[in-house]
Formats: structure tokens, sequence, C-alpha cells
């Protein structure tokens, strides 16, 4: 987490991607589209690029040297579990920590060499970072006055992206008055009202309790809508990632696993480790015959058209939890027992030990004739919802 207090850059009104605060919240075209069109209207502008930057200290490298595109007006997750190197970058992108190799380009220029409050970059952290002693309003106004901001200006400004974040009726309160909810939309607010070029989150949402995190996730992607502010959001959180991202940047060992949207990484992960690490996943191990068949510890099943490998690969076949199927036996393409049933409102989890030791995730709707532990079932799956990957699971 980023803890340090930075300063701020010249307020620059004329800027042309400066972000309205106003005249946003009503309908049409603009706002009805997902933020990924706003990205593409942007003519696919870079805002950000990180060229071949890498960090090492002393001998232990923490990032390898990586290339990343962030798209103006977009919203990108950097995902990946702790030591990945996510932090590092993002502390490298707003200037706190040099990079031990590469260039770093926002918006055309080349910000590699310059302080962190010669960045037009607004920092969210992950404890808010609110001063006590300020209220609601002078706390979002803080920005604006160490830039010199004309108080009418001022005044307006403020008062326009306390009402963007719900928190007119609150602008005269202390910070310790305020839920943590309310004091996380204090800290965006602060971050929004001076409308910086690029806006990182760092975490931004694990101090909340579930309940909030979701109902903030709501909120940002409604201001992204809004603002079409570029947003970089560090999270090791997968299902934050996956609920409020136009793209994932997903990192393992300081280096880039896979890139794309939600849906793709989700759907066609790139390796095992993105498959594993996304979402819940059946890893089913083995080895590809010649006839189009994968050879299991459970037993031969069929591999997933278009997705074949030279015979005698080892390999790992993909299944996520809501693509099997249970049948009868004889449909069948592995077989075990019910070792344990997790109720979770919608549907029940089964957890299913097969013969070979191994355990398979399979979710069951709600409603239908409940399943006892130590029960025998038998799960089939649609080849095509199947992925094939080559090599071992490198995640622990």
């Amino acid at each position: 987490m980023m803890d340090a207090i930075r300063t701020f850059p010249p307020l620059r009104d004329d800027r042309a991607d400066a972000f309205p605060l106003a005249g946003r919240s009503g309908s049409g075209a603009a706002n009805d589209v997902p933020a990924s069109s706003s990205a593409e209207r942007s003519a696919a502008q870079v805002k950000l690029h990180v060229r071949g930057v890498s960090k090492t200290y002393g001998t232990s490298t923490v990032l390898k040297p990586l290339e990343l595109k962030v798209m103006s007006g977009e919203l990108l997750a950097v995902l990946g579990p702790s030591g990945s190197g996510k932090t590092t970058l993002l502390q490298i992108i707003c200037g706190l920590v040099e990079p031990s190799g590469g260039r770093l380009v926002i918006d055309g220029r080349d910000e590699t060499d310059n302080p962190a409050n010669k960045r037009d970059i607004g920092v969210v952290f992950q404890n808010y970072a609110l001063f006590p002693h300020l209220t609601v309003y002078e706390n979002v106004a803080f920005p604006l006055q160490m830039r010199k901001l004309a108080q009418a200006k001022l005044r307006n400004r403020v008062e326009e992206t306390l009402a963007m974040v719900g928190l007119s009726d609150f602008a005269k309160r202390f910070p310790r008055e305020l839920s943590g909810g309310q004091q996380q939309r204090v800290a965006l607010a602060r971050c929004f009202v001076y409308q910086p070029s690029l806006i990182l989150m760092d975490e931004s949402l694990s101090a909340l309790d579930k309940k909030l995190r979701d109902s903030m996730r709501v909120e940002i992607k409604r201001l992204h809508r809004e603002t079409g502010a570029t947003i970089i959001f560090v999270t090791h959180d997968q299902e934050e990632a996956l609920a409020l991202a136009d793209r994932i940047c997903l990192m393992n060992d300081g280096r880039i696993e896979q890139l794309g949207a939600p849906e793709e990484i989700y759907e066609r992960p790139a390796n095992i480790f993105v498959a594993d690490f996304i979402g819940a996943s059946n890893l089913i191990h083995g080895e590809v015959a010649g006839d189009g068949t994968f050879d299991t510890p459970d037993g031969r099943v069929p591999l997933p058209p278009g997705q074949a490998m030279p015979a005698g690969r080892k390999a790992a076949l993909v299944i996520r939890p809501e693509k099997l199927e249970l049948c009868a036996r004889d449909d069948a393409y592995v077989a075990g027992h019910v070792e344990e049933t997790i109720y979770a409102g919608s549907e029940t989890r089964l957890l299913v030990r097969l013969g070979s030791g191994s355990l398979m995730t399979a979710r069951r709707a709600a409603g239908l004739p409940p399943i006892t532990i130590g029960e025998p079932i038998f799960i089939r799956w649609d080849r095509t919802q199947a992925r094939l990957l080559e090599g071992a699971s490198t995640v622990t």
C-alpha cells in the first residue's frame, strides 16, 4: 500500500482531456454506452505507455521488463497475488519509486524523470488519508486551494463533485462523523475534483466490509462512466477486478500473465496460472492421447474441439464449475462422491472427490432436490466449454 503524502501540480482547466464534473448524469448516448466504448470514442488514444519498465532491489527483481498501454477513458484493473509487482508498478507510475529500466510516457510526454509533484496524477489511497481536522467540504477543496483556484470556481467545483458522489448534505461533517463508505467517497471526490489526467487507486476498497465494497464498486463504475476518467485500479481481489474493469492486467512474479477484457480472461485463460487464479476452476491434469481424447487418472475424457496438442503432451483440462452437468452413470466423463455441500443462497456448491483423489467443484441451482454427503455423483460437460492448457499449475 502506498502511504506517502503527495503534492500537486498546477490545475489546468484548459486541458483538452479534462473530464467534466457536471451535466453528465442525465440520459443520452454519451452516458448510456459502456466505459469501454468511451475509450473507443477517444480514437484509441494512449493515455499511459509503460515501455520496458523494470525494477530491481540489489539482486532481487521485483518487476521484469514489461510493456503496457492504458487507453484514454479506460478503467484498467491491475490484479495479482501478493508479491506479484502490482503495487510497485503503481508506485513507479505515480513517481514514488524510480524504475531500474524503461520509460514511462503519459499523454505522449516522457515522465520517467519527473518527480511525483510534477505529474498530473491523482491517487486514492487504501486508508483514505483524509485530514481529520477538516470538514468534508474542506477536504475536497484542499487540492484546489493548493492550486490557487479562484474562490467562485473552487466553490462550484467542490459542490458539483460532492453532488456527484452523493455527499452534498455531509459537507460540514468531519471524517470521524462518517461511515467507512462515506469516507471513501470523500477520498474519491478529493481526487476527482481537480480533474487529474490519470487516477490511481491502490487497494482502495480493501478496508471496507463486503456490503460496502459491493456498493462502492457500483459507485466507482458510475463515476468512471460519467466522468470519462482514466483509472488504474490495483487489487488482489479477483471479484473486484471482474466487476470493475474494462480490461484486467493480471500479474505474477513481476510480469504480465495476461491482459484483456474480464470475459476474455475468465473464459479464455492464457495459461494454467490465469485459469487457477481467476474464479473457481476445475483442473484435470493428464496427457494428450492421439485420438482426440485426454488420458487422466480418472479415465479418458474427450478433448475440446479445435484445441489439439501433440500426443504425449502433459496438459490440464480447465472446466469452470458452472459448466459441469450432473448426469446418469452411462453419460458421465468422471465419477466420484459428494464430500461436502456449501449452501450459498441461489446455489449449492458441491465438492466432489473423484476416484483418483482429486477434488472438483460443481454448482447446483437452488430449488433442486438436495444431494447428501457421501452420495455417488456422475459428471459431464459440454466439450466446447472446456479449455486445454499446457503445463502444470503454478498457483500456491
